[in-house]
């Protein structure tokens, strides 16, 4: 019964360890809010590191996320990253990451270069340990610039634990 205990533990420990970390790759079109800026198709790489806290359905931790658009528009960000698991299959999640953005295009100008990147996505843990999900994002300075125009993305993302 002790071997089976220890053996057990070890194999939720080497699980746990073996994705503390993930790549999330994503692909998906970004919808601009002012009328004269131009919707476009844009990709996504993220970095989500090992989570500092972890109760038994929520985690949190620190990532840092780059996205561009067809035109060159780039926003590359830092900040906190929280999922939340309904079940082994089933996930929330939500991220804040501040940062810097430049437009490839000025008619996508979001009033500044300072702009919060907020996530919320819903997901899909497959049998091989990696996952999947949708995620809508924002982009927009929170006001801290005269303009704000904001820009909305849909994307969906592949999640690859390492």
């Amino acid at each position: 019964m002790r071997t089976l205990f220890l053996t057990a533990v070890l194999a939720s420990t080497a699980s746990v360890s073996a994705h503390a970390q993930t790549i999330v790759f994503g692909a998906g079109y970004a919808d601009f809010s002012e009328d004269v800026s131009e919707d476009q198709a844009l990709i996504s790489l993220e970095y989500q590191h090992r989570p500092f806290h972890q109760a038994k359905r929520f985690s949190a931790g620190w990532g840092a996320a780059l996205s561009i658009d067809e035109d060159g528009d780039t926003h590359i960000g830092a900040g906190l990253i929280g999922l939340y698991s309904f079940s082994n299959r089933w996930f929330v999640e939500g991220s804040v990451m501040p940062g810097y953005y430049n437009a490839g295009n000025d008619l996508n100008d979001l009033g500044g270069d300072f702009q919060i990147r907020s996530l919320f996505g819903l997901g899909y843990n497959l049998n091989n340990g990696n996952s999947v999900s949708v995620a809508i994002t924002h982009k927009s300075n929170a006001s801290t610039n005269h303009e704000n125009p904001g820009v909305n993305a849909f994307l969906v993302r592949y999640h690859l634990g390492f």
